[in-house]
C-alpha cells in the first residue's frame, strides 16, 4: 500500500486488465507522432507542444489533463485540422490530417448553437453542409435528438434551453455527421455540478451505444478518471506528455465508485503529476495583501 493506504494505481482486477487486453487489439483511430507546435509573440517563438506522441484505439475514450499552460486546447485543435503543427503528424485511420473534416467531431465548451435556427435545424447544419439531402438530413437528425433525450424539443430554439440541454444538442449534431472520432474541449466546465454529473452520465450512455471514439479534455481530476479508458497527462511550458495512466476501474462507471480505492489511487497519482509537492510555495509568500489597517497598527485576532 502506499500513502493514505491506498493501493498502487497500476494495479488492475482481471475484469480490467481484460478490458485493456482487448482494447489494445483494436484498430488505432488516431495515431499522434511527434507533433510539436510553436506560435510567434512578441517576445519570440513559444513552444506551445513539443514531442507528443500517443494512440488512441477504436471506441477508447481518452481524457487529456493537465496544469494551466499545457497545450490541452492547442492540442485539440491540431488534432481538429484548426490548427496547423509546426512539426510531426496526425494520422486519423493511417490518413494524415490537414484540416477540419467530417471525420471528425467537435464539442466546444461554448455551446456554438446557431441562435436563429431551432434544435432540429442545428442538428442538421453539418449534414447540409456535407450535401446531405433536406430529408435525409432531417430523419439523421432526429434520431440523435432521440438518442440526447431532446425528442420533444425539436422544434425549440437554444435560449429556451438549459445549458445542459444546448451541450446535448451540441453532441447531437457533432455525431450526426457520423465521425470516426469525437473531439470536446472542456464541454462541461461552464456547467453546474448537478448538470455536469448528468452531462456525464448521458455522454457514458451514448458512447456506450454506439461506434465512436472520444478524446475529452478536462481540467477537472474526477471527471477525467471517471468518464476514461486512459488518461494522457500533458506537463506544461512546453506540452509535453508526462504519462499515459491506465484507469484501474471497472465499467460500467456510477457515482459510488468515486470513493473506491482504486479510484483515489488514480486520483492520487494524478494530483502529485498536475501539482507536484512544493510548487508553488515560493509564490505564497510573495502575494501583495490588501491592507486594511496601517502599517505596525496590530490586528486583533477573532475569538
Amino acid at each position: 500500500m502506499t500513502k493514505l493506504d491506498l493501493p498502487n494505481y497500476k494495479d488492475q482486477s482481471p475484469e480490467v486488465k481484460a478490458r485493456f487486453d482487448d482494447l489494445k487489439q483494436r484498430d488505432v483511430i488516431l495515431d499522434v507522432k511527434h507533433l510539436g507546435k510553436i506560435f510567434d509573440s512578441a517576445k519570440g517563438p513559444v513552444t506551445a507542444l513539443e514531442d507528443i506522441n500517443f494512440q488512441v484505439h477504436r471506441r477508447e475514450f481518452v481524457t487529456v489533463i493537465g496544469p494551466s499552460g499545457c497545450g490541452k486546447s492547442t492540442l485539440i485543435r491540431t488534432l481538429a485540422g484548426l490548427e496547423s503543427a509546426t512539426s510531426g503528424e496526425v494520422l486519423l485511420e493511417g490518413a494524415a490530417v490537414s484540416g477540419p473534416g467530417p471525420d471528425r467531431g467537435m464539442v466546444f465548451q461554448g455551446y456554438t448553437l446557431f441562435p436563429w435556427l431551432t434544435v432540429k435545424k442545428n442538428a442538421t447544419f453539418g449534414l447540409r453542409n456535407q450535401g446531405v439531402s433536406a430529408v435525409e438530413a432531417e430523419s439523421e437528425a432526429l434520431e440523435w435528438i432521440n438518442l440526447v433525450g431532446l425528442e420533444k424539443f425539436a422544434e425549440v430554439y437554444p435560449d429556451q434551453l438549459s445549458g445542459g440541454m444546448k451541450q446535448r444538442v451540441a453532441i447531437a449534431r457533432a455525431l450526426a455527421a457520423k465521425p470516426r472520432i469525437l473531439l470536446m474541449d472542456e464541454p462541461f466546465g461552464a456547467l453546474d455540478a448537478q448538470t455536469r454529473s448528468k452531462m456525464q452520465a448521458y455522454l457514458l450512455e451514448i458512447w456506450r451505444h454506439i461506434d465512436i471514439t472520444i478524446l475529452f479534455i478536462t481540467h477537472d481530476l474526477d471527471e477525467a478518471i471517471y468518464l476514461a479508458d486512459r488518461i494522457l497527462v500533458l506537463d506544461a511550458h512546453p506540452g509535453r506528455v508526462s504519462e499515459l495512466i491506465e484507469v484501474p476501474v471497472s465499467r460500467p462507471r456510477a457515482p459510488e465508485q468515486l470513493l473506491r480505492p482504486e479510484f483515489l489511487a488514480a486520483r492520487q497519482r494524478l494530483d502529485e503529476l498536475i501539482h507536484p509537492p512544493g510548487q508553488g510555495d515560493e509564490e505564497v509568500g510573495k502575494l501583495n495583501m490588501l491592507r486594511f489597517a496601517n502599517v505596525g497598527e496590530e490586528v486583533q485576532p477573532q475569538n
